[in-house]
């Protein structure tokens, strides 16, 4: 076998690497995978959001979050809000359709009807003890005043009353028939 030629011998004169100095594996890959980063810091957004804020949230880097945000706009999990700046805000009904899904999938159906009993229950108690159809037709400082409670108590009945009725449509949607999945699925989409 033939020696290599001398341009591509190393140089013994160099020293070997300080190993110590490299940057830890564990901060090389950290966490879980980059997707999953992008998906948790874009699930957080309330508001519209740049590809820099959701890049911050999520710890990488811009270009990255550009791309993640394009394949999510793509796939209906975003929606572009504004062009300049390009801004992207969560699409509520994509996950939406993801949480009956998932009801389907882990609950069988007399799971589903006693839990739509309970939230029901629980929605239409509270409706009755606010005398009102909605919770966005109660002023919080007002029923506080009336009620001699304090704004965080009603703010938290309020709260828990808008849950029941989200959680009521999201089971109904789960029992209805599964021909309607396409139709979700468009609209999540």
């Amino acid at each position: 076998m033939e020696d290599p030629g001398s341009d591509i011998q190393a140089d013994t004169d160099e020293r070997a690497p300080n190993f110590d100095a490299l940057t830890p594996p564990e901060e090389v890959v950290r966490g879980d995978r980059t997707r999953d980063d992008f998906f948790d810091a874009v699930l957080g957004l309330d508001d519209p959001a740049t590809a820099s804020e959701v890049a911050e949230r999520a710890g990488h880097g811009v270009d990255a979050a550009r791309e993640y945000l394009d394949w999510f706009e793509r796939m209906g999990i975003v929606t572009r809000v504004t062009d300049s700046p390009v801004t992207y805000e969560r699409n509520q009904e994509y996950l939406n359709w993801r949480r009956v899904q998932t009801l389907r999938r882990e609950y069988a159906t007399e799971e589903l009807l006693a839990l739509l009993q309970s939230e029901s229950e629980r929605a239409d108690t509270l409706a009755a003890e606010f005398d009102a159809e909605s919770p966005t037709g109660v002023s919080i400082t007002q029923y506080a005043a009336a009620s001699d409670q304090s704004i965080e108590a009603v703010w938290e009945q309020l709260s828990s009353w808008k849950t029941a009725r989200r959680r009521v449509s999201l089971l109904e949607r789960a029992l209805t028939p599964t021909s309607g999945d396409a139709t979700d699925l468009e609209s999540a989409a």
